[in-house]
């Protein structure tokens, strides 16, 4: 009896030494799922390449660069570019106003425009003002005075003048990583205008701009058409080119007004000028991270917290593998593997990438296998074999601790 039960606790310590020396499959992705340089290998490169299980929806030969200009701006009228460049920003909800009146100070003060376009001056019904320029929100309100007799008909019997220029609500669709309704220009309480410096008159909320909404929506990602972004008011929309602002040259930016709509194509291609912070892209990325290693025993002690996971846009995988302690310590440790997770956002593919860490760091060949990292990725690191072997003997250790009584027991009997 002792002998059959030795015999069980050595076969079962064969099989998982042998299971922890075996390699666990690579990860399969749809041909295609790739996007950026780094997440495909050419084959000999040493690092698991994993099988592909479903054939590319991309037809063989298609142009690498694919840009179309949305359907949508078909049935709209293409405006001149002075007309949105020279054009002062309209009023919008939020902003706030001083009105003076020759003939009657009690009408005057702050208003702000509320949600519906709209500013209440008692005695008289809502006046729409949003979306018009200052003068002529002022030509507007003068007008209704001087119908009712309120005011005397003067040049200067009304006057208008702008405190804040708050946010506004702007669409973003499009090559962007946040799709959706932003607010640009919004500000902090600490940058309101008048509120501390008491009466003021005048502002130029430069925030309120299309780069600004752009970044508020995640920033364009590597694949944008940066040179034709379109920004849609109305039944007019106008091509803007503000490739000037990602690579260092000059750029004219244009401010926004409620209710517009900012589009940004994609190329169908990779600019690597667009993987690094500028007005138009991130300045930093959120990236999840698990490093559960034998050297680390949970994401605690890998020193892995909100510093860690918040990395500099432009960052490649293996700086992200050194700030979650994936690289160095024992030369046991060094059969390390890595998985990178991230998605496709044109064709919302996932794709789960797996390298060598130890390769990564001294094949000359690295950044060929060393893929930028995008908002929302998420990394893992994998346990050396070596690791694997001395969990396995503890394993053993256990198993045999467990049954050292039972043998006892059975030499009793």
């Amino acid at each position: 009896m002792p002998f059959n039960v030795f015999r069980s606790v050595s076969v079962a310590a064969m099989a998982a030494s042998l299971g922890a020396c075996v390699t666990g499959p690579a990860p399969a992705n749809i041909a295609g799922a790739s996007w950026l340089p780094g997440q495909s290998l050419e084959s000999g490169s040493g690092h698991p390449e994993g099988d592909w299980v479903m054939a590319s929806p991309v037809a063989r030969g298609a142009p690498t660069c694919d840009w179309r200009a949305p359907r949508e701006l078909d049935n709209l009228r293409r405006a001149r570019a002075e007309e949105f460049l020279d054009q002062a920003s309209p009023l919008s909800p939020g902003d706030r106003l001083t009105l003076r009146l020759l003939s009657d100070e009690a009408l005057g003060g702050t208003y702000v425009v509320q949600s519906d376009g709209t500013i209440l001056i008692a005695g008289h019904g809502p006046l729409i003002v949003a979306g018009l320029s200052l003068p002529e929100a002022e030509e507007t309100i003068r007008s209704v005075l001087v119908e009712s007799q309120v005011v005397r008909p003067l040049r200067n019997a009304v006057s208008l003048s702008l405190i804040e220029a708050a946010g506004v609500p702007v669409a973003v669709s499009g090559a962007v990583f946040s799709e959706g309704a932003v607010r640009a220009g919004e500000r902090t309480p600490e940058s309101r205008i008048g509120l501390r410096e008491g009466e003021v008159s005048g502002d130029d909320n430069v925030s309120r701009s299309v780069a600004t909404a752009i970044r508020a929506a995640g920033g364009v990602r590597p694949d944008a058409d940066v040179q034709r972004i379109y920004l849609v008011r109305g039944d007019a929309y106008v091509e803007l080119d503000l490739s000037g602002l990602a690579h260092g040259w000059a750029a004219r930016d244009v401010s926004v007004a409620a209710g517009d709509r900012v589009i940004v194509p994609s190329r169908g291609c990779f600019d690597p000028a667009l993987a690094r912070p500028t007005p138009l892209t991130p300045p930093g990325i959120k990236v999840f991270m698990s490093n559960l290693t034998r050297s680390a025993n949970n994401n605690a002690g890998a020193a892995i917290g909100a510093e860690t996971t918040s990395l500099p846009y432009g960052t490649r995988l293996l700086q992200a593998l050194v700030a979650m302690n994936c690289v160095g310590g024992s030369y046991m440790q060094s059969d390390r593997r890595a998985v990178l997770i991230s998605r496709n956002p044109r064709t919302g593919q996932s794709i789960v990438i797996e390298r060598d860490i130890e390769k990564l760091v001294r094949a000359v060949g690295r950044d060929a296998a060393n893929p930028l990292l995008m908002p929302n990725d998420a990394i893992a690191c994998y346990d050396s074999r070596w690791s694997n072997f001395n969990e396995v003997i503890g394993s053993i250790g256990s198993a045999v601790g467990s049954a050292t009584p039972a043998l006892l027991l059975g030499g009793v009997n």
